[in-house]
């Protein structure tokens, strides 16, 4: 018997089947071949159909029961992971009334801006723990200043992950998590946020009702059977969204845990039992995946826009082959690259900077003495310097680190990198080979509260390798400390 995973991005769906009693994968299909279909009317607007989410994942199951040969009634139970803050709006019949408005659409920037300056700054600390900024409730307010007729019209709003457990059961409800990653969430009162809701005039009824993170959601109607090909009655167990879910596929549930991906782009993703903090605009605060009224643990999110971009935009314009060519370059230049200095920030705003954008900067080239290699070398230590900026954010905001894991992607295959990372914040990092949908299909067994089991799962299945910090320390922090000179030059100009 299996657990169906679904983890459904911006690019594509991702499926995957586990084995109830062994946690093992069975196997991971994506849908579609090619990305999916994204629609900008205007710069900086990025939109989604809703139904083409639901499409492709009706495609990714049939493939997954073709390809593996399983029934229906095989699979007992869904977790469903997704992109997070995007906006769904559907009338009375369920239908959506307009494109989805997804995570990576700025138009709601200036009115989260002004919501923050004007409801001040402590109140939305220590109420919401974030800057409404450009979450999905921001999103909303924009559509009714400037969707009049569609504003009327919705019955409710949800998040994409929300959809998806409604078309398979036809019913609507959410979660706290995927409620504060919208910034619908009040922590000091643990409750909808109302005071954010009346200051954008929004109708509270708009809001779905809210279940637990690992329950019985909700179950596959009859027509989630036609069009899903899952039996009519199998459980919706866990939704969340896909970086607290990530933070579970590394099993991440306990302050002091911290997850890392080094992606595109990378995150550090800490859990914390305080909900206090100085930082509500550099980092980001929702509530985990384990986050009870009683229980209030908050993942705290950095994310490092210029991260595996970098390396991969080297890649592309070096005389190289491969990422494991570059690594191998790199391991020739000395810790430190002979000063030379790569500060990887050209993939746009940096939130942790500020919303400065300062672009990729290269520092302290000599002409005569450097070559590629030092380019390797610099690129993965100012990669592996940022994301010690991002923890040295986060540790004054009140993160203690005890354990950090992270995925077996492209940066942290680097023994460079990892061992950069490891050696400066002196902790070990362990690698894990896992997905957001393995991840997903996992969780739909902690309906049962079973969490020792579920984390012996991961270690047992997926742990690759730890990283150990090097006990010399001080080449690593003489090149961390040139960098972060370089960097706070740019800053106070």
């Amino acid at each position: 018997m299996y657990y169906l995973g679904l983890d459904i991005g911006s690019s594509s769906i991702k499926a995957a089947l586990v084995e109830i009693e062994s946690g093992k994968s069975l196997g991971v299909v994506q849908e579609p071949k090619e990305e999916m279909s994204m629609y900008a009317q205007k710069n900086g607007w990025a939109e989604q159909k809703p139904n083409d989410w639901w499409v492709h994942i009706c495609h990714a199951i049939s493939k997954l029961k073709k390809q593996y040969n399983i029934s229906r009634t095989q699979i007992k139970g869904i977790g469903i992971s997704y992109q997070m803050h995007g906006l769904v709006l559907v009338d009375k019949a369920g239908n959506p009334l307009r494109k989805s408005i997804i995570w990576c659409d700025s138009r709601a920037v200036d009115i989260g801006h002004k919501a923050f300056a004007e409801i001040g700054e402590d109140i939305c600390a220590s109420h919401l723990l974030n800057s409404p900024a450009n979450f999905t409730a921001s999103k909303l307010k924009w559509v009714k200043n400037n969707e009049p007729e569609v504003y009327k019209n919705i019955h409710k709003f949800m998040l994409p992950g929300d959809y998806i457990a409604y078309k398979f059961s036809n019913t609507i409800n959410t979660t706290i998590s995927g409620l504060s990653e919208g910034i619908f969430w009040d922590f000091k009162n643990n409750t909808v946020a109302d005071f954010l809701l009346e200051y954008y005039g929004i109708d509270k009824d708009l809001v779905p009702d809210i279940v637990d993170t690992f329950s019985i959601q909700s179950v596959v109607d009859e027509k989630g059977e036609v069009e899903s090909g899952l039996a009519a009655g199998t459980p919706i167990y866990y939704r969340a969204g896909d970086q607290p879910n990530n933070a579970l596929s590394l099993n991440v549930f306990n302050p002091g845990e911290v997850a890392a991906t080094g992606g595109t782009s990378g995150v550090v993703y800490a859990v914390t039992g305080d909900l206090s903090g100085k930082e509500s605009t550099r980092v980001n605060n929702f509530a985990h995946v384990n986050y009870s009224k009683s229980n209030q643990y908050i993942g705290k999110l950095l994310n490092i826009n210029g991260a595996g971009i970098q390396y991969r935009w080297l890649l592309n314009n070096l005389d190289v082959s491969s990422y494991e060519e570059m690594n191998t370059l790199a391991s020739e230049i000395p810790v430190g690259s002979d000063g030379v200095c790569m500060l990887p920030f050209g993939n746009g705003a940096e939130r942790m900077l500020n919303n400065r954008e300062i672009g990729t900067r290269l520092v302290n080239v000599n002409l005569n003495n450097h070559n590629k290699a030092h380019l390797c070398r610099a690129a993965l230590e100012g990669i592996a310097f940022s994301f010690l900026y991002g923890m040295e954010i986060l540790k004054s905001d009140g993160v203690k680190a005890h354990v950090i894991r992270a995925g077996n992607d492209n940066l942290f295959r680097s023994e460079i990198f990892a061992n950069t990372v490891a050696t400066l914040i002196e902790q070990e990092i362990e690698i894990y080979n896992t997905t957001g949908a393995i991840g997903a299909a996992r969780a739909a067994n902690l309906h049962k509260g079973d969490f020792e089991t579920f984390s012996k799962i991961i270690m047992d299945n997926d742990h690759v390798m730890t990283f150990m910090p090097f006990k010399d320390k001080q080449p690593y922090l003489k090149a961390y400390k040139n960098w972060k000179k370089e960097l706070e030059l740019i800053l106070s100009n």
